[in-house]
């Protein structure tokens, strides 16, 4: 029977002895736990009172055996005990979380559209890590550094620029977010492979509107919508929109059809059909190509990228500039693509067709530009 609350063994080394033979019995004789104990396990891994020894096998023990709901919820949950977590003097604010380990096959522009939904009226924040794995690819952070945004605000200047209506979005990092989750990248790094954490940690939601907070994320794989829905509740979220992004990210393919799935006021899951020609997108790549660059600077393994990293960003930042200032192609039709999903999720417009008519006027207007500016 699951453990509950109450039956949580008090002893760190004990506790943690307990959930590893069960979840790394093997591949027919492994045991779920219950979200309590999941939840008991990742808080002795962030406040290291599991031995990291424990904690690593704990991680890797749960990824092959495939992690369950309540052990995803469960992990969320401690890390969302552990974070700082602030609401905003907005109504609504929308959480734009990409992948915390980057992008590696393209020139990513998804840092620019928090600035883009800001100058729509939709406040919003994005988050992330300087480097993680298993990709350690271009990251917001290194794309915006590289754009001159300041990327080290305080949880206090974050939410003065969320509530300012000339700025209306920030970036917060994840040492601000959560340090002791951030203390854990060394781990993560020697497990190489991705853990429970990479999964969980995009849905901390660290600024919260109000009135609602909406996610919106991405994903790759069949199986995540489900998962995301249902993190997204446990966080809290009131309502959520998974792209089936490039990469994972949250802008889809700029060539062909594609999906999201969204749910609204706690509600069911609905699968929504999108194309990029609906709203006059025509291209031939699925996202921004990777421009010319040099090797990684350091060869790693095979998990590490094969480009320079800190080159791409600085790539990526001079293309999302380029199209907040107009300029037509693939960075600026990813832009409207992408922030025209969120208008029409929340309601701002009542099509998207519509929806992306508005962005297109905010950005060739100089809105957008203006709004992302003021976070230099």
């Amino acid at each position: 029977m699951s453990a509950t609350a109450q039956e949580i063994i008090s002893d760190p080394n004990l506790a943690m002895r307990s959930y590893i033979q069960r979840v790394a019995t093997g591949p027919e004789y492994s045991k779920d736990i219950s979200f309590e104990e999941a939840r008991d396990a990742m808080t002795h891994i962030l406040n290291t009172s599991a031995d990291p020894v424990q904690a690593g096998i704990f991680l890797i023990a749960l990824r092959m055996k495939r992690e369950t709901l309540d052990e995803n919820g469960g992990c969320l949950q401690a890390i969302i005990d552990a974070a700082n977590i602030a609401t905003a003097e907005v109504d609504h604010v929308i959480d734009v979380a990409d992948p915390y380990d980057g992008y590696t096959r393209g020139t990513p522009v998804s840092a620019f559209i928090p600035a883009v939904l800001a100058a729509c009226g939709l406040p919003a924040v994005s988050h992330g890590a300087e480097a993680v794995g298993p990709k350690y690819g271009a990251t917001h952070r290194k794309v915006l550094r590289a754009a001159g945004i300041n990327v080290d605000y305080d949880m206090q200047q974050a939410l003065a620029k969320i509530n300012n209506p000339d700025s209306a979005w920030a970036y917060l990092d994840q040492k601000v977010i959560c340090p002791s989750l951030h203390d854990l990248i060394p781990l993560r790094t020697q497990i190489v492979k991705r853990p429970v954490i990479t999964t969980v940690e995009v849905l901390i939601g660290p600024v919260r509107g109000k009135k609602s907070t909406t996610l919106m994320t991405g994903y790759v794989h069949k199986p995540y919508p489900p998962v995301y829905t249902h993190l997204a509740k446990v966080s809290g979220f009131d309502s959520a929109v998974l792209v089936r992004g490039v990469e994972g990210g949250v802008i889809p393919s700029l060539k062909q059809e594609s999906k999201y799935f969204e749910y609204k006021n706690n509600g069911d899951l609905t699968e929504v059909e999108i194309h990029p020609e609906h709203i006059n997108i025509q291209q031939n790549v699925r996202a921004v190509p990777l421009p010319e660059l040099n090797a990684a600077k350091s060869k790693g393994d095979e998990t590490a990228a094969k480009v320079d990293i800190d080159q791409l960003a600085e790539e990526a930042a001079k293309v999302g500039l380029a199209a907040l200032q107009g300029e037509q192609g693939a960075a600026r039709d990813s832009l409207i693509y992408s922030s025209a999903i969120m208008l029409t999720h929340m309601g701002a417009e009542n099509s998207i067709q519509a929806s992306a008519a508005k962005v297109r006027a905010v950005i060739d207007s100089g809105k957008a530009l203006s709004h992302f500016l003021t976070n230099q």
